[in-house]
């Protein structure tokens, strides 16, 4: 998996995870369920990575070798965090240690 196909992915789980915690955040309220916002988009961030990372292997036909269980790992970490802290965050983050 190259670079920009690891932050593509990012991206879409990011922008997933937004659309998704707010439409399961909408039932939870008409049901009159509590819930804790962030413990929600976290675990739908971790979901999303998580299948993203299935379906990059499934459509790419790529076995799982550790260095692609160490990607989706990390997508799965950083993908929590941009649930935590947001997108650009994260990728300035990335991109500060990239120039180093």
């Amino acid at each position: 998996m190259s670079y920009s196909i690891f932050l593509l992915g990012l991206l879409v789980v990011s922008t997933l995870t937004g659309l998704v915690t707010e439409a399961i955040k909408k039932q939870l309220e008409e049901c009159g369920k509590s819930y804790k916002a962030n413990l929600l988009a976290g675990i739908v961030a971790l979901v999303l990575s998580a299948a993203v990372a299935v379906g990059y292997t499934i459509m790419t036909e790529t076995a799982w070798t550790p260095q692609l269980v160490v990607i989706a790992v990390a997508l799965m970490l950083l993908s929590w965090l941009c649930a935590m802290l947001g997108y650009d965050k994260v990728i300035q983050s990335i991109s500060q240690f990239k120039q180093e």
